[in-house]
């Protein structure tokens, strides 16, 4: 009967009904046929989200918010010329290294993708670079923002697999790195041979202006990470300093903000919060149903009756999650699957927290694939580009990206060694 159950919430996922109400309504019908009392359900509801933890999320939402709008995007873009602009495909480089400095601000890619889509596509459009590329390598390289800390699918992850948030953040920095070498590496190859252009070298003066009028952005992600590690703040404490910082910066030292549009920002801010917060509450029921089915057990024995070798299960575990990213936006799909599959890859001696960081990334994948590809739909839209030509040139891309998954994958050292070492 559970699986019946997961099949219906699939199915109203799939046709499009909320996945808060996918969740609710699936679980209902389990409690009904089970014959549980329903007050059971609400008081599941409010205990899902009453968690110090979860106020990270509605924080680290509005710093995102706070510094897309504070002017922040062409400073980033600025320092990333500086760094790789004189490399071969010197503007599509710029977008890969802006991808990794904005995500250790927004930890969204679909805030990357605007903000950085928005301003890169008609400039790489405009210096000759094919438009179908410049919005392939901004949809791709915005994977890297929900890897990098801060990360609001990690938190997610976190808060339903009941795993230490701090780790988590700090095991998604080398994976993110090394997804945006594998797009830099495939940057260089293809601007090779369509003959993309370069920026000449940046003088000492050029790099000290751009990162002069950049750094205070630069430093926020440092805040973040250097408070964690450190154990001066907890990821909570952390992201509220950094919405005190943003405020500092975006106020008195950009000036890009006013009360007006700060207004706007707390608006955007808790709409996005509560949507979050509503579907975790509705999860909170579903985890309840998942644990009294013991439906982790049920697939743990299916997954070992092929095998319980650990890299034959991670392996297994990410065709499944690449698959289901194909379908759901990946902060969903962590909720319904992740409660799931982290017993089961525990079993055979799989890190949690690695295994965190390989899920949170072959799901953000399928934010760039379709059907569901939001940051297909975003870029298409920013490019005036056909959804049809935009995928088949984004196909080779997955190449890199599916390199940059094994790899994490199957070296779990990339995630966990920054992580021992701080905190073990």
């Amino acid at each position: 009967m559970i699986f019946l159950v997961i099949l219906l919430m699939i199915v109203l996922i799939v046709l499009g009904l909320p996945v808060a109400f996918a969740l609710g309504i699936s679980s209902l019908v389990y409690l009904i046929m089970e014959g549980v009392d329903l007050s059971m359900v609400a008081q599941s509801m409010v205990r899902g989200v009453d968690s110090f933890t979860l106020l990270a999320v509605p924080f680290f939402l509005l710093i995102g918010e706070l510094m897309n709008s504070g002017g922040i995007t062409n400073k980033i873009i600025r320092m990333a010329r500086v760094l790789v602009g004189h490399f071969k495909g010197g503007l599509a480089q710029v977008n890969n290294v802006a991808s990794i400095i904005f995500s250790g601000i927004s930890g969204s890619a679909t805030a990357d993708t605007v903000a950085l889509g928005s301003v890169l596509i008609p400039a790489m459009e405009k210096e000759g670079y094919d438009k179908k590329f410049s919005a392939a390598i901004t949809a791709a390289s915005s994977i890297v923002g929900p890897i990098i800390p801060p990360s609001i699918t990690l938190i997610i992850f976190g808060i339903v697999t009941s795993q230490p948030i701090g780790p988590l953040l700090i095991a998604g920095i080398i994976p993110g790195v090394l997804t945006a070498l594998a797009l830099m590496t495939y940057t260089y190859f293809i601007s090779v041979k369509r003959g993309y252009p370069s920026y000449p070298k940046a003088t000492f003066k050029e790099a000290r202006s751009a990162f002069y009028s950049g750094i205070p952005a630069l430093l926020l992600p440092v805040i973040i990470v250097v408070g964690i590690v450190s154990g001066i703040f907890t990821p909570t404490e952390s992201a509220a300093v950094a919405v005190l910082y943003g405020l500092i910066i975006t106020f008195f030292f950009y000036k890009n903000v006013t009360i007006r549009s700060f207004g706007s920002i707390l608006k955007k801010t808790s709409y996005e919060s509560a949507k979050i917060l509503f579907i975790l509450a509705a999860a909170t029921v579903f985890a309840w149903v998942v644990t009294k089915s013991r439906i982790s057990e049920t697939l743990g024995d299916f997954i070992f009756g092929f095998s319980t070798n650990p890299t034959i299960i991670i392996t297994l575990v990410v065709i499944f999650l690449f698959l289901i990213g194909l379908f759901m936006l990946p902060s969903e799909a962590i909720i319904v699957f992740a409660p799931i599959l982290t017993p089961i890859v525990m079993q055979v001696g799989i890190d949690p927290i690695h295994f965190g960081v390989v899920m949170v990334l072959t799901l953000t994948i399928g934010g760039s694939t379709p059907p569901v590809g939001i940051m297909l739909y975003i870029v298409a839209d920013i490019a005036k580009l056909s959804f049809g030509k935009l995928v088949k040139e984004m196909l080779p891309l997955y190449a890199p990206l599916a390199v940059a998954v094994l790899i994490t994958a199957y070296i779990p050292y990339l995630s966990t060694f920054i992580v021992d070492f701080f905190f073990k």
